[in-house]
């Protein structure tokens, strides 16, 4: 039985500022698919993540290129926002400035998952990048929608942490797509790869299919 449909773009297009970015883009990505989206900076991966995010922004935990994190405030705050939108404006507002002992185990779970427990009350803008990226995949962990949506979510990792986190976001979510610079990781964690070039798809192809060779002519990513 085919899995359902998660997401759908027939002959998308899009810009910024009369700036045209993506051109007359077809993909449909199923439900329990991994895809990575490749290509030079500059080639529309964002723009295309953002299009998706559009169609189904209520099921769709998030990690943005920039961490989007709240510098001053503590690793604890930060995560805990992946759920804002699942309480009251008073609940909330008790939590950040009071956090029950329930919210701060639970948090402090999701964090011990990348390794970041011990900074839970640490000001998130202390961090380094690398583990300002991990608070950020923290959030989206914590959110636990279904869809994981990722604009380079390891790019300030090593490969080999870079790796682990991969895992874990598709052991936690049902639907992956990630933007990716490193053809390791894509062809390791990801069952289908699409390669822009100028903002049209230039490869779609499952994972298995493509040799670290296929992808690197076409956009030098890591080899």
């Amino acid at each position: 039985m085919t899995d359902p449909i998660a997401f759908e773009l027939k002959g998308a297009c899009a810009g910024y500022n009369g700036r045209p970015v993506l051109f007359d883009i077809d993909l449909t990505v199923r439900a329990k698919e991994r895809v990575a989206v490749m290509g030079r900076s500059g080639a529309g991966k964002s723009t295309l993540l953002g299009l998706l995010y559009a169609q189904r922004p209520a099921d769709v935990a998030l990690v943005p290129q920039a961490s989007a994190l709240v510098k001053p405030l503590s690793v604890f705050h930060n995560v805990y926002m992946g759920r804002l939108d699942r309480h009251s404006t008073a609940y909330n507002l008790r939590t950040l400035v009071w956090p029950p002992a329930c919210k701060v185990a639970e948090v402090r779970g999701v964090l011990a998952s990348v390794g970041l427990d011990g900074e839970i009350f640490n000001a998130a803008g202390a961090l380094s990048g690398g583990q300002q990226q991990r608070t950020s995949v923290a959030r989206a962990l914590y959110n636990g929608r279904p869809i994981l949506i990722g604009d380079e979510p390891v790019s300030a990792l090593d490969r080999v942490q870079g790796a682990d986190v991969l895992s874990l976001l598709k052991s936690r979510h049902q639907t992956v797509v990630l933007a990716l610079h490193d053809v390791h990781h894509a062809l390791e964690h990801t069952d289908r790869i699409v390669v822009l070039e100028h903002g049209r798809k230039i490869i779609d192809e499952p994972s298995r299919a493509l040799t670290a060779n296929d992808l690197l002519q076409h956009f030098g990513g890591e080899p």
